[in-house]
């Protein structure tokens, strides 16, 4: 299928590694102009000779999306390196493992600087020269816990769920103008993060973080950890030109692992 985006911009936060990387390599492959973005120059400049290596087409901008100020400068910089921004990939660490009862007003506010305030200030810079050109593509990385909120991700949940409730509030308000917004869900994908919230888990109730994959993936129907790779890929055609008609919505990689429809 072509994704009919060859001749498309795209800025995709957070991007040196995990699903924002997944999901840039996937863009840049389908001929998309791609800004990868993160904290650390070197990182950054390694995934963009990984995708011109590949034959795509990257610039890196080092930013920290959490600093005041910063996500307005880095669409600025993105515009000035490749051009109106067509598609905007929203992502960023989740915050640590808490149970609800512990979360504090630090928490809260850790959750809402990380998880939405820049995701709203990307979308305030990129949002108006879409409508403008009557095309554009608005996608956020979430979380299975958006649906069925996850143990002792009380941090996340509250933050990724507060920017699911605006996400679908501006999709119907966008949508007639040809910018499609919406949501892509990770269940287990096999991700440095996800590594990491295993052996977090494993240290809580004293076992190994392999003995906790295994049983996480006794309980995935699909049997096996999803593969970054096809979390990008899926990813890219939301972004498409024959998605144009899907807004609004929330689209779960997870290997049927979350039991409701």
């Amino acid at each position: 299928m072509d994704l009919g985006i060859s001749s498309r911009s795209a800025l995709v936060a957070a991007s040196t590694s995990g699903l924002g990387r997944a999901i840039a390599i996937a863009l840049a492959d389908e001929g998309v102009r791609v800004v990868i973005n993160g904290r650390t120059n070197d990182r950054v400049e390694a995934v963009v000779e990984e995708i011109r290596e590949r034959g795509g087409n990257a610039v890196g901008i080092p930013a920290d999306l959490t600093e005041e100020g910063t996500p307005l400068e880095l669409v600025k910089r993105a515009r000035a390196a490749v051009g109106d921004i067509d598609i905007l990939v929203l992502n960023g660490g989740g915050p640590p493992p808490s149970p609800a009862y512990a979360v504090d007003d630090d928490g809260v506010s850790a959750a809402v600087d990380s998880l939405l305030r820049p995701h709203v200030a990307l979308i305030n810079a990129v949002l108006p020269g879409m409508r403008e050109r009557h095309w554009g593509r608005i996608l956020a990385v979430g979380s299975s816990g958006i649906q069925a909120p996850l143990p002792d991700l009380a941090l996340s949940n509250l933050g990724r769920g507060a920017l699911a409730g605006y996400l679908k509030t501006l999709a119907a308000e966008v949508a007639a103008e040809g910018v499609t917004v919406n949501l892509i869900l990770p269940g287990r994908i096999d991700t440095d993060r996800v590594k990491s919230l295993d052996t977090a888990t494993a240290m809580r109730l004293g076992s190994s973080a392999q003995e906790v994959r295994d049983d996480v993936i006794a309980t995935i129907p699909a049997g096996r950890y999803g593969d970054p790779a096809e979390f990008g890929q899926a990813g890219a055609f939301l972004c498409s030109a024959p998605a144009a008609y899907i807004t609004g919505t929330a689209l779960r990689v997870d290997g049927g692992a979350v039991q409701s429809l």
